[in-house]
């Protein structure tokens, strides 16, 4: 197959940290705050300014809490964990890598009793109707490294008892989010936003901030988790007092991202995105979404498989070997980078189609998709 004609003008597909917003330049950030104390006037009116753009863009409710806190999304959702869980049973629910960690900690470190899971294989959801709202729920919105996500929020009732505690890192800016079927949400800058890693973002309901208020797990709690003080919530935190000193370059990055996502429709882009990418995937019979169907099928982090014969009767290693090959024809081309599926993912690719991302370079990313599998199963012809 003759090399195509024409490479995407930014080649960034990564999964986290996701391509820069388009039109992007460091020397646009503003720099005056970079060398002060986060501590200072200006440091706090900048954390706050980050805060609102995110409340704004988000709409999220009046009576919700939003606070930027160290250790990027998973900082923030092992926060939620252990400050709030424990006070009433719990379902833990999984698709994916991520949400099995979840499960990991909750019965391994937290060794919460009355922990029950529900977890489902790659490309599955579980059944929600399983799941018991009357106990605390977490779960993961959008699954990272399976491409599955939920549809909606029809499955959490609005008379809940239990919290609902929601990953939600590359879902938000992408999804609807039903902010009021949620009461812990957490995600990081990196994804949606191509902004930089290191730091989380915990949204809290008003019934997850009575929760922190009345219940005192019985568990140390390292100083980077503490959201409460004499029984009082920590108000600063979600007014840009930050728990720990915070990167104020990484700040002034996620405020250019999020001002320029004010001019745009962060969803619309990421559909769009995934609309191409569908279009390319219904006419290509050696591929397929590795979502069992279209309702759970993420806009952003969208994984495919190989299904043609000559590679889906390999064996997983060489499966493996061959989804290696693949990619590396790509990066070699300078057409994509770090598209390969997560590594306790089935054998495939993982392409970033969030907001940031242009439309046409998914669609000239398409044509190379074509060549680098020609160039791959030529190669297994040839060892044969």
């Amino acid at each position: 197959m003759t090399k195509p004609s024409q490479k995407p003008a930014c080649p960034n597909f990564s999964s986290g940290p996701c391509a820069k917003r388009p039109g992007y330049d460091v020397k646009n950030l503003n720099t005056q705050v970079l060398g002060r104390s986060h501590r200072s006037k200006l440091g706090k009116d900048r954390l706050k300014l980050c805060i609102d753009l995110q409340r704004e863009i988000l709409g999220i409710p009046d009576d919700y809490l939003l606070g930027i806190v160290p250790g990027s999304d998973t900082g923030a959702f092992e926060m939620a964990m252990w400050t709030m869980l424990g006070q009433r049973p719990v379902d833990m629910v999984a698709w994916e890598s991520f949400g099995s960690g979840w499960i990991t900690d909750a019965v391994k470190q937290l060794k919460l009793e009355n922990c029950r899971s529900f977890e489902a294989g790659y490309g599955k959801i579980v059944d929600f109707n399983e799941v018991n709202f009357d106990n605390d729920v977490c779960f993961t919105w959008n699954g990272t490294t399976s491409g599955v996500k939920v549809p909606n929020a029809d499955f959490i009732p609005a008379d809940r008892k239990g919290l609902t505690f929601c990953d939600a890192t590359s879902a938000v800016f992408a999804m609807d989010m039903d902010w009021k079927k949620l009461d812990v949400v957490t995600y990081s800058w990196q994804k949606v936003l191509g902004g930089e890693g290191g730091h989380g973002v915990l949204i809290l309901s008003p019934r997850a901030v009575e929760r922190l208020q009345k219940f005192t797990p019985a568990r140390p709690l390292p100083k980077i988790f503490r959201l409460v003080s004499k029984g009082e919530l920590i108000a600063g935190i979600f007014t840009g007092e930050t728990i720990n000193t915070p990167s104020m370059l990484a700040v002034e990055d996620a405020i250019d991202a999020l001002q320029w996502g004010k001019t745009v429709d962060l969803k619309a882009r990421s559909q769009a995105n995934l609309n191409a990418l569908a279009s390319w995937v219904a006419k290509t019979d050696w591929v397929d979404f590795l979502a069992e169907s279209e309702d759970i099928r993420s806009n952003t982090s969208v994984c495919l498989k190989f299904t043609a014969p000559q590679v889906a009767g390999l064996s997983d290693d060489a499966q493996q070997a061959f989804v290696k090959n693949f990619t590396k024809t790509l990066e070699a081309e300078a057409v994509a980078y770090d598209i390969g599926g997560y590594r306790d993912a089935p054998p495939g690719i993982r392409i970033w189609c969030g907001a940031t991302v242009e439309t046409a370079d998914v669609v000239a990313l398409t044509a190379w998709l074509e060549y680098a599998y020609e160039q791959g199963v030529a190669g297994l012809v040839q060892a044969a």
